[in-house]
Parts: C-alpha cells; sequence; structure tokens
C-alpha cells in the first residue's frame, strides 16, 4: 500500500464517500435489515467464533442483545485455551490474574464495569450485576471482589499451570540486568511453544481481549467487553476494556461498537463512542471503524509510539453493528490475526477479514 499514512483500500474510501449522503440517525431508529442483513446478528473480535453463535441462540430465543453478549463471552472467559481473557488469562508483572469488563445496553443507555477484578472467572457478569444492581457504573479491585462476593460469584485462582509457565519465561527472559536468569531448555516447553505459535516472539506482550456488540429482531441493542489485558502489565493497570465510551459504547438508537488491542491508543480516541457517532452522522459500521482509526493514527504523535515511517507501532481493531444489522470491523494494521467474527440468524458463525489502514512491510 501507499506510505501516506491516511491512505486505506479503494472500497473503503467508497464506502466512506457514499455513507456521507447516506440515512442519518433518525432513518436508523426506524430502520429495517438491509437484503441479506437479518436480525438477530452478533459480531465480534476473532476470538469470539463460537460466542457470536451463541449469543444470536439466545436473542433468537428472546434474551435482551446485552445478556445474550454476556452469555457469549462467558464461553471465552471459561476457556483455558485462550490466554486472554477469563480463566487462563494471562497475568500482570507479578503474576496475579486481574480482569477487566464492561457492559452496555442500548434500550436503557445503563452499563456496568469492573477493573482489575481478582479471581472470578466471569467478570462481564459481574459488570452485568454491577448494571442492573447498583446506580454506579465501574467498580475496581479489592471493592469490585466484595461486590462479586456479595452476590455469591465463585472464587478461583485464575493463573492456569500454562500461563504461570507463559509468564515465567516472560520474567526470566524480559532483561540482561535484573536477577531473573533463563532456564535451559524452557523455550523448548510445549506451552511456550503453543504461546509462540499462536502469538508470535517478535512481540512477548500482544494484547488479547473479546469484545461482541449484539442486535436483535427488534433492533435493540447490547455489547460487551472482557479482557484480562496487556500481557504482563502493571500491577493495576486498566485499559480501555472496562471504560464505557472507550472498549465500548451503544446507543438504542444508532448501533453498537468496541475494539480490542492498543487500549491506551481507544482510550484517547473514545472509540467506541466515536464509531457511534460516525454511524450517527450516517457512515456504514466498516467506514465508522475506518474513520476512527484515522483519528487514532493522527492522536499518535510520540515517536517511540511510531515507525520509521510515522505510522503507529500498535494495532488497533475496532468492531460496530448498527441498528439495521449492518455489521464491520477495521483495524490500523493488516495480518492474521485482523479478522471478526459474525453470526445473523439462520447462518453459522464466520470469520471475515477486517478492513485496514496499513499492511506490513515485507
Amino acid at each position: 500500500m501507499p506510505d501516506d499514512p491516511m491512505t486505506r483500500r479503494d472500497l473503503i474510501a467508497t464506502t466512506a464517500k457514499a455513507a456521507a449522503v447516506a440515512a442519518v440517525a433518525p432513518a436508523l431508529a426506524n430502520a429495517t435489515p438491509p437484503p441479506g442483513s437479518p436480525r438477530p446478528v452478533a459480531v465480534s473480535s476473532m476470538n469470539g467464533i463460537h460466542a457470536v453463535k451463541l449469543a444470536v441462540e439466545r436473542m433468537s430465543g428472546g434474551a435482551s442483545p446485552v445478556d445474550a453478549a454476556v452469555a457469549g463471552v462467558g464461553l471465552v472467559e471459561a476457556d483455558p485455551e485462550d490466554v486472554t481473557v477469563g480463566y487462563g488469562g494471562l497475568p500482570n508483572e507479578d503474576g496475579v490474574v486481574q480482569l477487566d469488563a464492561a457492559v452496555m445496553d442500548g434500550t436503557t443507555m445503563r452499563a456496568g464495569a469492573v477493573a482489575a477484578l481478582e479471581r472470578i472467572v466471569h467478570p462481564a457478569q459481574v459488570a452485568l450485576q454491577v448494571m442492573r444492581g447498583t446506580d454506579r457504573i465501574l467498580l475496581v479491585g479489592e471493592g469490585a471482589l466484595r461486590f462479586a462476593r456479595a452476590h455469591g460469584f465463585p472464587e478461583k485462582d485464575l493463573l492456569t499451570e500454562r500461563s504461570r509457565k507463559i509468564w515465567l519465561f516472560w520474567k526470566e527472559n524480559e532483561s540482561d540486568h535484573d536477577d531473573w536468569l533463563p532456564e535451559a531448555g524452557e523455550i523448548d516447553d510445549p506451552d511456550i511453544q503453543w504461546f509462540i505459535k499462536n502469538y508470535g516472539d517478535v512481540d512477548f506482550r500482544p494484547h488479547g481481549t473479546i469484545h461482541l456488540s449484539a442486535c436483535d429482531a427488534a433492533g435493540r441493542l447490547g455489547c460487551c467487553t472482557t479482557t484480562s489485558g496487556l500481557f504482563f502489565k502493571m500491577s493495576g493497570r486498566v485499559g480501555d476494556s472496562p471504560l464505557v465510551g472507550a472498549g465500548l459504547y451503544c446507543d438504542g438508537d444508532v448501533g453498537s461498537a468496541g475494539g480490542t488491542g492498543h487500549g491506551e491508543s481507544n482510550i484517547v480516541v473514545a472509540g467506541g463512542h466515536t464509531v457511534v457517532e460516525f454511524m450517527r452522522r450516517g457512515s456504514s459500521p466498516e467506514a465508522a471503524c475506518v474513520a476512527t482509526l484515522e483519528r487514532v493514527v493522527r492522536n499518535t504523535k510520540l515517536d517511540y509510539l511510531k515507525d520509521a515511517k510515522g505510522r503507529p507501532k500498535n494495532n488497533l481493531l475496532l468492531y460496530a453493528v448498527n441498528r439495521a444489522g449492518e455489521v464491520g470491523g477495521a483495524a490500523i494494521w493488516a495480518g492474521e490475526r485482523t479478522k471478526y467474527a459474525v453470526c445473523r440468524a439462520g447462518s453459522e458463525p464466520q470469520l471475515v477479514d477486517c478492513a485496514y489502514l496499513f499492511k506490513r512491510d515485507n
């Protein structure tokens, strides 16, 4: 692709121009699904391929979109094979798994969230309880854990043996100037090789999260984002996932959106809210995600965050659905993991390539 930081593929440019004259929010409020866009529909990050299917099944059975979203991400939270969320999530720099999650209901415009929550497998369910059981939005740390205990959520050691090994390998190899020494042959451990195969060995601190936005047959909207955060993060670090307006946002008259990837970039641009606002102005979900990522590029001003061509080093992915049931996703950088999952009533879930701004130099 050209080196111009604001260049994107021609299809996206065409879509964005068409969106400028498309129907605005009042039309969305009374929207019927376009041909080929049946509802219910759910869209998520690519690790939610099974989550979107469950969410659509729940909505088809009468569940609200926000409940369906929480049920869907619960599959990932409970899966130790996904080391980015819930049980088995990779820990902070001290070896402690701290989880963040948020939910939002587009019908009531209520939200709930928890951050730096320990020992609870399903932080999204706790966030849902915060939304429905309090008149507050965000609980953190020990307070969030006490709230979960009060509501009967069982506690569990979230650090699996695989995650412990991966954390220890990082700890022993992160610096040549500390007290930790690598163990001979450690890199050959099957769990370490599994991690490298799935996440690479160039950057041993990738990001991982699941976001899921849901739209039911009546066009009602809800969403959820849940994560164990940046791998080996500073203790107490909170990213975008539990921050309403950043890691997720939902407006019942317009649409729902959220993100995964570099949380700090998403916080600065208020990513979830910004995507929804672009959709309110008439942009398609895909074009809205692209336009928001272009703001991220413009906001990336510090040299240490940019590559030699002035482009952001970090990746951020955004996903969205509007009230009509149209979906879209986009990433700053193209790659094998820059896909999103989508499922519609009557269809099996599938992975779709994200639109993108840049492609890595080979």
